[in-house]
């Protein structure tokens, strides 16, 4: 499968990413709609979106930004396709145009998707993708409760 980078997203793209967001993510992420996810992105700076589609459905996104002074990124990927390295593929391609990527993830395992199944923590997928856990630096608010992870290039 192929990895496409664009910089900007279409309204199809747009409302296929919601909708692996909202069936991945923790329950108290999701969006209820299309502008709020626009909402998010418009946060963000020098966006760049890598997209795996597969039978012309999106599979797997992953977008890096910038967001104070730092190269951020966000990635989802469909359950079903989990553990197949399309997320070491995404995170390897972003890596190949940034020095630095943080990211927040849950830590722990006691959050709910929508559908009512546990979200397992993918703090694991991090690690062994050469990320490092900043123990120090924590995300706490109503919807979450994260802690910070950064990659630096050699």
């Amino acid at each position: 499968m192929e990895i496409k980078l664009v910089d900007f997203l279409n309204e199809n793209q747009k409302a296929q990413i919601v909708q692996l967001w909202n069936a991945e993510y923790p329950a108290g992420l999701a969006y209820e709609n299309i502008a709020g996810f626009e909402e998010y992105l418009s946060k963000t700076g020098n966006p760049l979106h890598y997209l795996i589609e597969a039978q012309h459905q999106l599979i797997g996104w992953m977008a890096t930004f910038e967001r104070e002074n730092e190269r951020w990124f966000s990635i989802i990927l469909d359950s079903k396709h989990q553990k197949m390295g399309l997320g070491s593929r995404l995170i390897n391609e972003a890596k190949k145009q940034s020095q630095t990527l943080n990211g927040w993830v849950l830590d722990h395992n006691s959050e709910r998707k929508l559908n009512g199944e546990f979200y397992l923590s993918p703090l694991a997928f991090y690690l062994k993708n050469g990320f490092n856990v900043l123990d120090d630096i924590r995300l706490e608010t109503e919807k979450i409760s994260a802690v910070k992870i950064q990659w630096t290039k050699n």
